[in-house]
């Protein structure tokens, strides 16, 4: 594929800031945004120190006017947008807690970035993504939002349930199918990825997955062929249960 324009929300650190790095290796722009613009241009000027560009972009998923500026700036800069990673998210309550005792705060803190950040984040930039002649949306989600695998006692995790945290990621896997479906005739494709257990700062040193393989989902996802798949829930390639 042609060298692309790439967004990566939540990008200054773990699995974004590795997306940003293996993208930037194979030659595309990457805009590397974080809603404290001085932690992404950290991230920059790190991969540069590595050999690789790219742009620094303050976002903040859960301000409209961040949000409205980001896509300002890579508007005037670019013209368009081939890809968009919606990589940003939070953990909050902890895990092991119990759904009966999940607060709605909790609830309504971590939908506020995980969901409505996301949806707020993909409508302000689908304009720009239009304009490319192959647009790719990727919406990092996680295993532990699959209904199937929770619902079956003999799936891995099946004792691994935060309820907010999973309702969330379960909520973006539906939103990925809804956006695919009104996408289907453009050639902009729509998916979710599940990255792994992944030793970041949500996913613990006990995570069994290194950061480089938590980024490779999105990056492949990111870079999808004309005959690629759309409207589906990956990890490393193999299509995941919803």
């Amino acid at each position: 594929m042609s060298k692309r324009i790439i967004l990566i929300t939540g990008a200054n650190k773990g699995i974004g800031f590795e997306t940003a790095r293996q993208l930037a290796r194979e030659g595309h722009t990457v805009l590397v945004a974080a809603r404290d613009g001085a932690k992404a241009e950290k991230a920059v000027a790190e991969l540069a120190r590595e050999g690789l560009q790219a742009e620094a972009v303050t976002l903040d998923v859960d301000d409209a006017a961040s949000i409205a500026r980001a896509v300002a700036q890579v508007g005037e800069r670019h013209g368009k947008l081939d890809t968009l990673i919606n990589n940003a998210g939070v953990a909050l309550e902890g895990w092991g807690v119990q759904a009966s005792e999940t607060s709605l705060d909790t609830w309504r803190a971590i939908f506020e970035t995980n969901l409505f950040g996301l949806v707020a984040v993909t409508q302000a930039f689908l304009p720009l993504v239009r304009k490319s002649e192959a647009g790719r949306i990727v919406n990092v989600s996680s295993i532990l939002g699959s209904l199937t695998l929770h619902a079956d006692p003999a799936s891995p995790i099946y004792d691994f349930k935060s309820a907010a945290y999973d309702s969330s990621k379960a909520a973006v896997n539906q939103y990925t199918i809804h956006l695919a479906h009104e996408l289907r005739a453009t050639p902009i494709k729509v998916n979710s990825a599940h990255p792994g257990w992944v030793k970041t700062d949500l996913g613990g040193e006990g995570a069994p997955m290194e950061v480089v393989d938590g980024a490779k989902t999105s990056v492949w996802l990111a870079t999808l062929p004309d005959d690629g798949p759309t409207g589906g829930f990956f990890h490393m390639r193999d299509r995941l249960p919803w």
